[in-house]
């Protein structure tokens, strides 16, 4: 088994901040994180001289390689270290330096293949789960040349490995090598091979069933510390004395990850209750975004609409065309044009037709779900369908483009005749637009109406709370204030909340966002209650926010919690809190810190380590060791050993002595 990193920068280009490479703290990232092959692919460059000086200086295995800027996402080329063909790879960089000088350009597939040419020869792996992304059209062109994906985490690799239909993921660091780095990153890829070689390589990355997390072929561990400590991709606990290195262990745990959830030690206690507030909020402004998405856009068109300019305009034209006809005998020359009252076309927006297109488009080019689309239509007709959506909009767009230049021409000849004349001319007046907008008006009012019934309208359950989230009518002006948390008098707009576009007229007159509008029409609350169905009381806020923080956690490549016992009791802990950790821990690593039974033995972890501090020449030393829950001994990263049995008596349970002495003496009396 090989430890591989096929994503190493030595070079600062357009596309990183600015580093100085530093070929010892190279050595030392290999040296400390064991690495048996790595690949230099500098961003859209290959510097031939210093590949040469990193490979006599390394004594594994080194690629040269090259990320390039492709279509929009990024891609490894990495090509065999023979000598021949590390110059010819080399001229070939340097046809790709020339074309890509900033970090927006980019080529497409066409060039990408006429600088390389026979792609077989070079082993690409494409930002799979990783931004920038390659396209999924991208890919598709490439599919011959592309068996692996570079992911960026231990969740995503997982999921590649269980799902059929994606590639073989690569885990790499994707580090920039640096005089100033502080720690190294522990995302590497390990695959089954013996001997290190470019075909061997390959191979491995064709194969799911050759690519691990581990060294121990069939188990799910990952290093999650620079030093070599490796832990499950489950569950797994921490434990040891006071200040013996466990948060110092989960700080480093943390530096490894780029995204890691961590709950620290006391942290949901302070200011428990503005985190509970904070929380609700943050909740109230999805649901506000979900629930009232589609009516937040309908206020936005509605209050465009002026009625009241529109009856003006109305007025105007019926009052223009009863003097119009009362002097028609008395019109002159000029007035008795075709042209002088003539209509302008009425024009027709296309929006929905390039919409459509897009859609069929997406089908066309949809791969994940290709087989289901087939199932009713093939891609063959959907072709069909484009082309003659296409031509449709073509022919429409040159319809309306004759519109415009025809009633742009109309416009030109009435307004000369209207200045030669004094006879009265109609105004202008677009009935189509009137009887819409009086129209988007009356059912806006109706959509209010309906929007302002109570109801339930979401209802989230978190271990034993319920979220409840109602929507109902305004009670006061009062209430409107809390909306927008500033002082505005609202007290004249409510007199109309009765009357949607009304109200929604003197909305406008305040100083409010036009994107708010929408906010003022309903009222949404969300409740917090415990199983009991009670609002829940100052503890359970506290409860309520570990929950939640949990449950937040798969947003993240990693959970760390430090101490959970410190903050709650163990009722809490074994009920609630275990179990919805456990379930977490099935898709991303969990580490807990802890001294509690509760948390260290009822929970059942995949795998334990133990810290130990020991002070040698005035220096702090932390010793970790680690193994399974059922192993007798753990074995530490120096090499020593130590009694797992012992450890678990003086960490969790206060030593031997006073395990068996509450057993027996206290717990059993109580019992009889």
């Amino acid at each position: 088994m090989k430890k591989i990193d096929l994503h190493i920068h030595t070079i600062s280009s357009s596309s990183d901040s600015d580093f100085e490479f530093s070929l010892q703290k190279l050595k030392d990232y290999i040296r400390l994180l064991n690495i048996d092959c790595i690949a230099i692919t500098n961003h859209n460059l290959f510097d031939f001289k210093q590949f040469s000086e990193i490979s006599k200086e390394l004594e594994i295995t080194v690629f040269p390689g090259i990320e390039i800027n492709l279509e929009g996402g990024h891609i490894l080329v990495i090509a065999d270290n023979d000598n021949f063909e590390i110059m010819n790879f080399s001229e070939k960089c340097k046809i790709i330096e020339k074309l890509i000088t900033t970090s927006t350009d980019s080529i497409s597939v066409e060039k990408f293949k006429e600088v390389f040419l026979n792609l077989n020869k070079y082993f690409l792996i494409p930002h799979y789960d990783k931004n920038p992304r390659l396209k999924p059209e991208t890919l598709i062109k490439l599919k011959d040349n592309i068996t692996c994906g570079e992911v960026t985490s231990i969740r995503k690799f997982k999921n590649c490995i269980q799902n059929a239909k994606l590639l073989v993921p690569a885990l790499f660091s994707d580090i920039r090598i640096k005089e100033n780095i502080i720690s190294f990153s522990t995302r590497q890829t390990f695959i089954d091979l013996n001997e290190i070689s470019f075909a061997g390589l390959k191979n491995c990355f064709n194969d799911k069933n050759k690519v691990f997390l581990t060294k121990e072929d069939g188990n799910d561990f990952f290093q999650a510390t620079d030093y070599g400590l490796m832990l499950s991709t489950g569950l797994n606990v921490i434990l040891g004395q006071r200040s013996t290195g466990k948060t110092y262990t989960l700080n480093k745990i943390s530096e490894s990850f780029n995204n890691a959830k961590y709950i620290k030690q006391f942290s949901l206690l302070q200011n428990d209750g503005q985190k509970f507030d904070q929380l609700n909020k943050i909740k109230l402004s999805n649901i506000y975004e979900s629930y009232l998405g589609a009516f937040k856009k309908i206020v936005e068109d509605i209050s465009s609409i002026d009625q009241r300019q529109n009856k003006i305009d109305l007025e105007k034209y019926l009052e223009s065309l009863l003097k119009s006809a009362s002097e028609n005998e008395n019109k002159d020359s000029f007035a008795k044009a075709s042209l002088f009252n003539e209509e302008l076309y009425g024009e027709t927006k296309l929006s929905s037709l390039r919409e459509l297109i897009k859609s069929v488009e997406v089908l066309i080019k949809n791969t994940t779900y290709r087989e289901i689309i087939n199932k009713h239509i093939d891609e063959k007709s959907l072709k069909v369908l484009a082309l003659e959506l296409m031509k449709e909009y073509t022919m429409s767009l040159e319809i309306e483009l004759k519109k415009k230049w025809l009633n742009t021409i109309i416009r030109d000849i009435k307004q000369d005749l209207r200045l030669r004349t004094t006879t009265t001319y109609v105004e202008d007046i677009d009935f189509y637009k009137f009887v819409l907008e009086n129209k988007k008006i009356e059912n806006f009012n109706s959509i209010v109406n309906e929007l302002k019934i109570e109801r339930e309208i979401d209802i989230e359950e978190i271990g034993r709370f319920k979220l409840i989230t109602k929507s109902t009518p305004f009670s006061g002006a009062s209430k409107l204030q809390k909306v927008k948390h500033r002082q505005i008098a609202f007290t004249e707009a409510f007199k109309s909340y009765g009357n949607p576009y009304q109200f929604l007229t003197e909305l406008i007159k305040l100083d409010l966002e036009r994107t708010e509008y929408y906010k003022f029409f309903v009222d949404i609350n969300t409740s917090t209650y415990n199983r009991y169905g009670f609002p829940v009381s100052g503890g359970e806020r506290s409860e309520f926010n570990l929950l939640n923080e949990i449950s937040d956690s798969l947003k993240f490549d990693i959970l760390l919690i430090d101490e959970p016992e410190s903050s709650f009791d163990n009722v809490f802990l074994m009920n609630e809190v275990n179990q919805l950790i456990k379930d977490i821990s099935k898709n991303i690593p969990v580490v807990v810190v802890t001294h509690n039974n509760t948390v260290g033995a009822s929970i059942k972890p995949d795998y334990v380590a133990y810290t130990q501090k020991v002070i040698d020449n005035n220096e702090i030393i932390y010793n970790v060791y680690s193994g399974y829950p059922s192993d007798k001994i753990l074995k530490g990263l120096n090499g020593e050993q130590i009694s797992n049995y012992n450890i678990i008596l003086n960490c969790l349970e206060a030593g031997n002595e006073a395990y068996t002495e509450r057993r027996t003496k206290s717990y059993e009396i109580l019992k009889n």
